[in-house]
């Protein structure tokens, strides 16, 4: 019985052969006919199925609440409010803080009120003290600062969207290119065109069997519009739909009324903490005040359970008054002034639109005044 078989043993058998079988000769191209379709009412009909699975989609969110003529809270979109610091608006008025700032302080009320747009830096679920430092580490920034104080983010060092600030100083031309075309072609047209509106949100949304004791908090959802500029107001159905109201709230009920983080379960863990994030704070305001920004910290209105975790894990007295104090900057804190004790909190965390409008006007005399007098 022969030990091997050879190709020749195989009638028939064809051999592919390789560039190494063939010196100084290029593989050929391989060559496959194109069958004969009917390739443009092909094309047609896919185009029409498209537009139609999307004008579905739209019309879905439309009928559920959804807006048009606003903007992705985005990277980019944060990216280019960031950018006018450096291409001349050094010295002009800057918001930074969380998403009472974000969400109370309306930009139209405020320039009717002092004859300046501000450029809004806030970021939702994160701390403050991240866009103090960046603003710190920025020589081209001389100007007005209103730095917001949520205490369970500003205190606790949390920075949900940290990624925003990371990436504009690292933002490429094709990404603000991209940003370009997305505010002119798509964003102000469709409704659908937000992440709580895309399709794996909703379906990680559903309520999917969980083992036991693995169900944790509940992302938070859709509560808020936004304009070009990131003049950003909450969205209407938060205040006009009872069950979206509740649901909003069952969220935040949820987080505050759970077992606290980690880094905050115990009373000294949470003393550290906010220390910490205090003397970082210190360090970026000694910064700013020697380069001659003027600096103001507000804290915006809460209320219902979210109001009564602050009050319970923050007290005012270990966090905000310790702020202030370390770092000889004026605070306005909204338990202060009758004025700014607004009480239209539908989710307890923001403010309505109209209770936005009314605080702001409110608030626009306070922090310039403590401005001036710097």
């Amino acid at each position: 019985m022969p030990s091997s078989t050879s190709s020749s043993d195989r009638p028939g058998l064809v051999i592919r052969q390789t560039a190494s079988d063939r010196p100084g000769v290029a593989q050929p191209v391989p060559e496959r006919d194109v069958p004969a379709r009917p390739w443009l009412p092909l094309c047609a009909c896919a185009f029409a199925l498209m537009a139609g699975l999307v004008g579905v989609w739209e019309a879905h969110w439309r009928n559920y609440g959804a807006l048009t003529g606003y903007y992705a809270n985005d990277d980019s979109q944060w990216a280019a409010q960031r950018r006018r610091i450096n291409e001349g608006e050094g010295g002009g008025t800057v918001l930074i803080g969380s998403s009472r700032v974000l969400f109370d302080v309306q930009l139209d009320v405020w320039q009717q009120s002092t004859g300046v747009r501000p450029i809004q830096l806030a970021l939702e679920g994160t701390s403050s003290v991240y866009l103090l430092e960046d603003l710190a580490a920025d020589p081209d920034f001389t100007g007005r600062l209103l730095v917001g104080v949520a205490p369970d983010l500003f205190f606790s060092g949390y920075g949900y969207r940290t990624s925003a600030i990371s990436g504009y100083h690292k933002e490429g031309p094709s990404r603000r290119i991209g940003h370009w075309l997305s505010q002119r072609l798509v964003e102000p047209y469709f409704a659908f065109y937000d992440r709580d509106f895309a399709l794996g949100e909703v379906v990680a949304r559903l309520d999917w069997p969980q083992r036991s004791g693995m169900r944790g908090p509940q992302p938070v959802r859709k509560l808020s519009l936004m304009e070009a500029d990131r003049n950003t107001h909450m969205w209407p159905k938060v205040v006009n739909d009872p069950a979206y109201r509740a649901m909003a709230q069952g969220i935040w009920a949820s987080r505050v009324n759970g077992p606290p983080p980690p880094m905050i379960n115990t009373p000294a863990k949470a003393e550290a903490l906010g220390e910490k994030q205090i003397a970082r704070a210190v360090a970026a305001v000694k910064t700013l005040r020697a380069r001659g920004a003027r600096i103001v910290f507000v804290r915006p209105p809460s209320g219902g359970d979210y109001f009564a975790f602050e009050q319970s894990a923050f007290p005012r007295a270990r966090t905000w008054d310790e702020l202030l104090r370390r770092t000889g900057m004026p605070g306005i804190h909204f338990e202060d002034y009758p004025q700014l004790q607004e009480t239209d909190i539908p989710e307890w965390s923001h403010l309505s639109h109209a209770a936005a409008k009314r605080y702001t006007a409110a608030l626009a005399p306070l922090v310039t005044k403590a401005w001036d007098e710097q």
